[in-house]
């Protein structure tokens, strides 16, 4: 995914179509002219319905179509025909999309399967036409209802990558050289910090034809919950994967404060990430000799698993995969 080309965030106005009237007409024909009512109901208006699509990876096809306008449904007509329907229209989305009101900000709904077909905003109900108003009293009713308004209201699609991985660390911690080793994708790698500017997703192939999804977030430096930085706009992605693999490298002055950083950052983001499973890998570790990584070993957490991996000289790559599949069928 290039990086101008990812977009997890649209605002959008979304217009259901109005139902249709129904209709208040009197049967006649010849040797008849007294007819009953037979005046049909009007059409359902059209909805807007959002619909997961496994091939679809950003919002980027929402954001320049600020205005998704359903049709109308038709009016009712005389034998009790029913009007038409107004044509729905049907939003492609990627997996992890929710939907949220744009005033309140409340959860409208969310998209987590292939093909599947939530209605976001409802087109108005047809009109009953006379013929249901009939009665012993009532023979010949000369009113019909009117068809429900259609919906106008503003959403905001906003995607949250579902991964099985999340990767979490500190800018040029590794995280993209790891995702680059480990599957096809290919991440921006640079020297500097925030080479990542957005997320990427790699597939991870595993033993047996086995395979997991690996997320790669762009950088958390302290103070990112107050907007330093990338801030937390991209953290929403790891709100949907189930493990998270803090990244740390093995030249950090400091890993266990800098794993408790990264720890106080999601918190103040979303409690609920800390009760999510988590691993830590120790990068760039070919640096390093057997007494150092014992020495370091030693300062690390010790309720937490970790492993010391070298990207570039694929070291204890393999372990690390094992670590991760079991972690997923814990």
């Amino acid at each position: 995914m290039a990086s101008n080309n990812f977009i997890d965030y649209v605002k959008i106005n979304c217009r259901s179509g109005a139902g249709g009237a129904g209709s208040h007409h009197f049967f006649r024909a010849k040797g008849l002219p007294n007819g009953g009512p037979d005046g049909g109901d009007g059409g359902r208006g059209g909805h807007i319905i959002l619909e997961g699509n496994s091939q679809l990876w950003t919002l980027l096809h929402l954001q320049y179509q600020k205005h998704l306008i359903a049709k109308p449904g038709q009016g009712g007509g005389e034998n009790l025909r029913t009007g038409a329907q107004g044509d729905d229209i049907i939003i492609q989305v990627p997996l992890g999309t929710i939907a949220r009101d744009a005033e309140t900000g409340e959860k409208k709904l969310e998209i987590t399967e292939h093909g599947q077909r939530l209605i976001l905003t409802p087109g108005g109900r047809g009109g009953l036409g006379n013929d249901h108003f009939k009665s012993a009293t009532n023979q010949a009713p000369t009113y019909a209802q009117p068809g429900e308004p259609g919906i106008d209201e503003w959403v905001i699609l906003e995607l949250k990558l579902l991964a099985d991985v999340g990767l979490v660390g500190f800018p040029n911690a590794g995280k993209s050289t790891l995702l680059s080793v480990v599957s096809a994708a290919k991440p921006k790698i640079a020297d500097y910090a925030f080479t990542t500017l957005t997320p990427n997703l790699g597939v991870v192939a595993y033993r047996d034809y086995k395979s997991f999804v690996m997320a790669d977030i762009p950088g958390i430096i302290e103070g990112a919950a107050e907007g330093k930085g990338l801030g937390t706009r991209f953290l929403r992605h790891i709100e949907r994967n189930s493990i998270l693999l803090f990244t740390i490298a093995c030249d950090s002055p400091d890993i266990a404060a800098e794993y408790n950083v990264l720890l106080s950052e999601l918190e103040q983001f979303n409690p609920e990430l800390l009760d999510k499973n988590r691993l830590l890998a120790i990068t760039k570790s070919d640096m390093l000799d057997e007494e150092l990584e014992n020495e370091i070993r030693s300062t690390l957490p010790t309720d937490l698993p970790s492993v010391f991996i070298s990207s570039l000289a694929n070291k204890n790559i393999q372990q690390l995969k094992d670590l991760i599949w079991h972690a997923l069928h814990a």
